[in-house]
Formats: C-alpha cells, sequence, structure tokens
C-alpha cells in the first residue's frame, strides 16, 4: 500500500457546517474503506491549511477516487501528494543510476 498525505480546506458550505466536521471524517474513513483507502490520520490543524488526512491506498487512482468523493460533498478542497518512507525513497533514488 501506498501513503498519501490530503491537505484539506474548508470550503464556505465546510464552514457553515463545522460542527458536525469530526462526524463527516468518521463517515468518510468508513467510505473510503469500502474503496480499499484505510485512513490512518485525520488532523484539524491551524494555519493556512483547516486539516490533513493520512491514508494508504494500493494505487493513485485509488486515492483520487477517494479524494473526489470526499471533495464532492462539497465541504472540502484537498490536495494530495504521495508520501514515501525513507526504505521506499531508496528504491526511487537507486532507480536515478550513477
Amino acid at each position: 500500500m501506498a501513503t498519501f498525505i490530503a491537505t484539506v480546506k474548508f470550503t464556505e458550505k465546510g464552514i457553515q457546517g463545522i460542527r458536525d466536521s469530526s462526524k463527516r471524517a468518521a463517515a468518510f474513513k468508513t467510505a473510503a474503506k469500502k474503496m480499499g483507502v484505510k485512513v490512518t490520520g485525520t488532523y484539524w490543524t491551524l494555519g493556512y491549511f483547516d486539516g490533513v488526512i493520512i491514508f494508504e491506498a494500493a494505487d493513485g487512482e485509488t486515492a483520487a477516487a477517494a479524494m473526489i468523493q470526499l471533495s464532492g460533498q462539497g465541504y472540502v478542497h484537498t490536495t494530495t501528494s504521495r508520501a514515501f518512507e525513507a526504505g521506499e525513497i531508496d528504491k526511487v533514488v537507486a532507480k536515478l543510476g550513477k
């Protein structure tokens, strides 16, 4: 499974419905699981982003589908990046040659 990190920004609708934010996060975790995505962390943050979601998916297509499903509800916009652990990035760098 590949690891992904999604930054989250609330839409106006998301700000208006902030009181149910944790309930929606739990519902997303359940829906994501049905798509083959394992949410390993959900955080509300201060600063430029309103939150961060850390999750694992088999591939980029599955990750994209989960984020489209989440954003499609209209409460948040997401930006997603693939995250690499040390061993994974070592394999990537090894492909560079000498």
